[in-house]
């Protein structure tokens, strides 16, 4: 009854923000992301039959979590105690290989490795989309993150509407893979960011009716960018929608601006790459690090400029779904 699982985090495309169903996590409206890879989390689970439930113990990079993060926690281990009829104790260790609560979706990930992780210790027989309902519970992101590569998650009323499932993309005319070809530079700017607090802040805006009559399209547009392998369509959506996304959770009660001068010095520096002629586009989640998407062809010449801004950069690519591991590869 123990096992082991990793998924890689995603960056939105088309996001979304606020919940229909806080509880369960069901959203608006539809949303589109990719994983990126290399980074990833890794967790362990194991269900002690002989112990109580009320003995349940969660790690997270060595440190024991508590109160909001241990709720969210809680949430998918009972969901999947439910579905196996199980009344044990579990012991959850879980390891992010890059910076959470940045904006680099480590949320997803680890929801997503949770869920995977949980449903294989328990036995149970279930598909991609199936798990995917259950990392929702911890993350909406996250079951986009189980179903892995290019994902829209679906949505509903209840578990058989709202789930992900895996979008399949096309080659551009020029030849461009969107799952081979791909390079996401990623900018880290670390200042600390509450997405829950977002989607309230975002529920609460007068632009929240906007964005909800704007998204359906902008859904529509991405699909079929992705069927058409197109750079530029893809990722310029993906570039105005960051801005729609921000301008909903800047214009609610409280007026919350996570955007810091780094994040503005990078959309800056995309954008005069791109008056050089290079195909690039900025991309942010709910919070002030930036992913900025190229062709493989342009990664290093973008690396540079970016981290002429005086930020931390590496160079990801897309990364597939959930999935367990050895046992040799445990944390425990």
């Amino acid at each position: 009854m123990k096992a082991t699982a990793t998924a890689h985090p995603i960056q939105g495309l088309v996001k979304y923000h606020g919940m229909r169903d806080a509880e369960r996590r069901l959203p608006y409206h539809d949303s589109i992301s990719l994983c990126t890879a290399p980074s990833r989390t890794t967790t362990t689970v194991e269900w002690e039959p002989d112990a109580s439930p009320t003995d349940d113990q969660y790690r997270i990079d060595g440190e024991a979590v508590d109160g909001r993060g241990a709720e969210r926690i809680e949430m998918v281990v009972e969901h999947v105690r439910e579905l196996a009829d199980l009344d044990a104790a579990v012991r959850v260790e879980s390891e992010n290989s890059f910076p959470s609560n940045v904006g680099f979706g480590s949320s997803s990930s680890g929801f997503a490795a949770l869920a995977t992780s949980l449903v294989e210790a328990a036995g149970l027989d279930m598909t991609r989309p199936e798990i995917s309902t259950v990392a929702r519970r911890g993350s909406s992101s996250a079951a986009r993150a189980v179903t892995g590569a290019y994902s829209v998650l679906y949505a509903g009323m209840n578990d058989e509407d709202c789930r992900a499932e895996r979008l399949d993309v096309g080659v551009g005319p020029d030849g461009f893979d969107p799952e081979e070809d791909l390079r996401v530079v990623t900018a880290l700017v670390p200042a600390y960011k509450e997405t829950e607090e977002a989607h309230r802040e975002a529920e609460a805006s007068h632009m929240f009716d906007a964005r909800m009559a704007h998204v359906h399209e902008q859904l529509q547009r991405m699909r079929d960018r992705l069927r058409s392998g197109e750079f530029s369509g893809i990722f310029e959506i993906a570039e105005h929608d960051s801005l729609s996304l921000t301008a909903t959770t800047m214009t609610g009660p409280a007026g919350w601006v996570y955007w810091q001068p780094e994040t503005i010095a990078v959309f800056n520096a995309v954008r005069e790459l791109r008056e050089e002629e290079v195909p690039v586009y900025f991309s942010t989640d709910t919070g002030a690090s930036v992913y900025v998407n190229t062709p493989a062809e342009h990664a290093e010449r973008v690396e540079e400029r970016i981290a002429e801004v005086g930020v931390e950069t590496n160079i990801w690519e897309v990364g597939g779904p959930a999935r367990v591991l050895g046992a040799s590869e445990a944390l425990f």
